[in-house]
């Protein structure tokens, strides 16, 4: 599969308190997030399959602070927005804001890569754009 950069779209059904990895407890509010990563091993964009098996129980193992939060019963996997062969992970990151601090940005610069937002469909046009902006 291609390499590239990917947004995940997460439902979180209702709180809930999540212990990730290194980063320890964490609240996280119900409603829409928004994580984005790279791809750019061997496997490339397959690594979203590889999310969507931690999501739906099929996989047990975490790799990445995105891992923990899919792994939540309370969370599901709304949509993914893709940008085969681009590497705009950051611009992406940094463009939908609102970020949980220090999730997801521990191999760069960003405060986040993961966003916050009440609203999944306002969210996903949020990550729409984003993707569209940097490509």
């Amino acid at each position: 599969m291609d390499p590239g950069t990917y947004t995940l779209i997460v439902e979180l059904a209702r709180d809930r308190t999540i212990t990730v990895g290194a980063l320890g407890e964490r609240p996280f509010p119900a409603g829409a997030y928004a994580y984005t990563g790279s791809a750019f091993g061997p496997g490339g964009l397959a690594r979203v399959d590889r999310h969507r098996e931690i999501a739906s129980g099929e996989r047990e193992t975490r790799h990445w602070h995105v891992d923990y939060l899919l792994g939540d019963a309370a969370a599901t996997i709304e949509s993914v927005v893709t940008a085969p062969e681009a590497d705009i992970e950051c611009a992406v990151a940094r463009s939908i804001d609102a970020g949980v601090q220090g999730f997801g940005a521990s191999d760069c610069d960003c405060e986040s890569h993961l966003a916050h937002a009440g609203d999944v469909s306002a969210l996903r046009r949020t990550v729409d754009d984003a993707h569209a902006a940097h490509r």
